[in-house]
């Protein structure tokens, strides 16, 4: 059974999230910790995800937090992506 919480504020349907500007705007919540901590590996899936949806701007940001990333950081960032992908 599910213990935890889900935090109903910042839920993304899967239909929503299909959106490139949904998918940024996960990414800037990560990257800045607006919502909590800092977390560079779900930012740079979130923004590898909003560049392949067409925003351009998600490849600078992705560019940015990636010099901050080791690279089994980079590398667990982009199988989470491929894993999004592929359920959605």
């Amino acid at each position: 059974m599910f213990q935890g919480q889900f935090n109903l504020d910042t839920a993304v349907s899967a239909e929503a999230a299909a959106n490139g500007d949904v998918l940024f705007e996960l990414g800037m919540l990560h990257a800045s910790g607006r919502e909590g901590p800092v977390d560079l590996i779900a930012a740079h899936k979130w923004f590898n995800l909003a560049a392949l949806k067409g925003r351009r701007d998600a490849i600078a940001m992705r560019r940015e937090i990636a010099e901050m990333m080791s690279d089994a950081d980079i590398a667990a960032a982009q199988r989470e992506a491929r894993a999004w992908m592929t359920a959605h």
